[in-house]
């Protein structure tokens, strides 16, 4: 009987974990170099307060292939939804984001670009510390492992860090050239994460995106892989922009 009594309680509090109004469902999108696996612990983390999480798995193929395998997963969702994006994920979630069910936006270490702007366009701005890019012969893009964890991961361990190096996903370097158009982030509600040790974006490019577009930013003392070395920073942001939803 104290046990039904306690996994009774444990359900309710599980329940009242997710505001009433909130949007109950997040969608996640990962970044270049990486997978959806990433985001295991963020998404543990909402799923213990009750969101539904989905993670998009996108090839990193084109933009526009991205952003249809985002549009899949939204078109699964059963309401409102939080989407978020780290890095590259910010293009994919500024084009896909303008979606009926996407009530906001979360930008985590992440571009934001205007209509017409690409993510070349943003870096030529303000260039990012990490020279550690360089192009395959058919077009792709891969970071040289041997600067991966300075400059990617560096506040991971170095197993870590060694591990996302050997298995990165090399994303066509045309996602980096091609331009949005109507910027979701300018009719929805949006969050910002700013990366403050972020050596594969420049910190004052994010904050400088992120201000531009009025965005709620919170900075967090972070390499670029935020979304795994602060979870828990990251995941209280995504529950601010679902409670306001």
């Amino acid at each position: 009987m104290n046990r039904f009594i306690a996994v009774a309680a444990i359900a309710v509090a599980l329940m009242q974990a997710v505001p009433a109004s909130a949007a109950k469902n997040v969608v996640l999108v990962h970044g270049a170099f990486a997978d959806g696996s990433g985001w295991r612990e963020v998404a543990e983390i909402l799923e213990d307060k009750g969101y539904r999480v989905s993670v998009v798995q996108h090839p990193e193929t084109s933009l526009d292939e991205d952003v249809l395998a985002v549009k899949r997963v939204l078109a699964a969702q059963d309401g409102p939804v939080v989407l978020v994006g780290h890095s590259y994920g910010g293009i994919v979630i500024t084009q896909a984001g303008g979606d009926p069910k996407v009530t906001a936006l979360v930008y985590v270490a992440a571009y934001a670009p205007e209509d017409g702007e690409s993510a070349a366009d943003l870096r030529q701005k303000m260039p990012p510390a990490s020279t550690a890019s360089k192009r395959t012969p058919d077009g792709y893009i891969q970071l040289d492992p041997a600067q991966f964890h300075q400059d990617f991961a560096a506040d991971l361990p170095a197993k870590t860090a060694r591990f996302m190096a050997i298995s990165q996903v090399l994303p066509n370097a045309s996602v980096f050239s091609t331009k949005v158009s109507n910027p979701a982030w300018k009719n929805k509600p949006s969050w910002g994460i700013v990366a403050s040790e972020d050596r594969a974006i420049n910190p004052a490019l994010e904050r400088f995106m992120y201000q531009r577009g009025g965005f709620a930013v919170t900075e967090v003392k972070a390499s670029h892989a935020v979304y795994i070395s602060r979870p828990k920073e990251v995941a209280a942001v995504i529950v601010e922009a679902a409670s306001r939803n």
